[in-house]
């Protein structure tokens, strides 16, 4: 059965108007009178001048995730995967298409991102409890269980401003970990803190593998390959190719291998005769 069903998924972001400066105005002048542009350029000049500035962050997304199945979702920066986890969460609502969640959803973005940097560790753990819609009850008979395994010592009555990268890291996995949510969205945090608790928050994972539907964003693609049982590959909002683990991760791999090789071979000086 598919729990989470994204259909022609599209996400639009208005950018922000930026205050045209001469310099900018004359530049835009110059480039419009460019011969053989053949509408390109101008039409980019043309859509600038009347404001059109509007980025698809996703367009045409069709997915599903079927119940215990992990899906891994890898792309470069800024190719849309934290997007699609915020709409799957109920965070961004579609501008085009539709997107369908069966369950309840325990969400864990990037390394403790939600949590109130004045509030200490265990009241921000009560805090996206609450967030999450469990009770204080439901909270009080997980909260041993969230402070172990994040192993945070006296810190965790101290406030997050004081934490370390990987110290609001390991609290927010093991709050996502305890809350026992049918749906889980993990977004780039197993390659974060130290050797230990990449290894520890591995085990944590495998250990929910099949009982519970997992969206997981990752750059580290050993995790992805080890952990996801369908893959699928993000460029530029779009869904570059999509299915099993290994060969999703290999062609996106080549992929980028190319893109960098050739940034680098374009950077190298040329040398002259010697």
């Amino acid at each position: 059965m598919d729990v989470i069903t994204v259909t022609d998924l599209g996400i639009r972001f208005k950018m922000g108007k930026r205050r045209r400066s001469r310099t900018r105005d004359a530049l835009v002048s110059w480039l419009g009178g460019l011969r053989n542009d053949h509408g390109g350029l101008r039409g980019l000049i043309a859509a600038n001048q009347h404001g059109e500035n509007e980025f698809w962050a996703l367009r045409h997304v069709t997915l599903s995730v079927k119940q215990g199945e992990t899906l891994g979702v890898i792309g470069r920066n800024g190719s849309g995967k934290s997007t699609l986890l915020r709409v799957i969460a109920g965070i961004y609502p579609p501008d085009e298409g539709k997107v369908s969640v069966r369950g309840e959803v325990s969400t864990l973005f990037s390394l403790g991102a939600g949590f109130q940097p004045e509030l200490s560790g265990i009241d921000n753990i009560y805090l996206n409890g609450v967030l999450m819609g469990l009770s204080k009850k439901e909270i009080d008979a997980i909260l041993d269980d969230i402070i172990d395994f994040a192993e945070l010592g006296e810190f965790i009555h101290m406030p997050v401003k004081t934490y370390s990268t990987g110290m609001s890291s390991r609290l927010g996995f093991s709050i996502a970990m305890n809350v026992n949510k049918d749906i889980v969205l993990i977004d780039e945090i197993m390659g974060a803190g130290d050797a230990a608790f990449q290894e520890k928050a591995q085990e944590r994972l495998n250990q929910i593998m099949g009982e519970r539907t997992i969206v997981l964003v990752s750059h580290s693609m050993n995790t992805v390959r080890q952990s996801a049982d369908h893959v699928i590959w993000l460029d530029k909002g779009q869904i570059a190719a999509q299915g099993e683990p290994k060969e999703i991760v290999q062609q996106y791999l080549d992929a980028t291998s190319v893109q960098v090789t050739r940034a680098q071979t374009s950077a190298r000086p040329e040398r002259g005769p010697s």
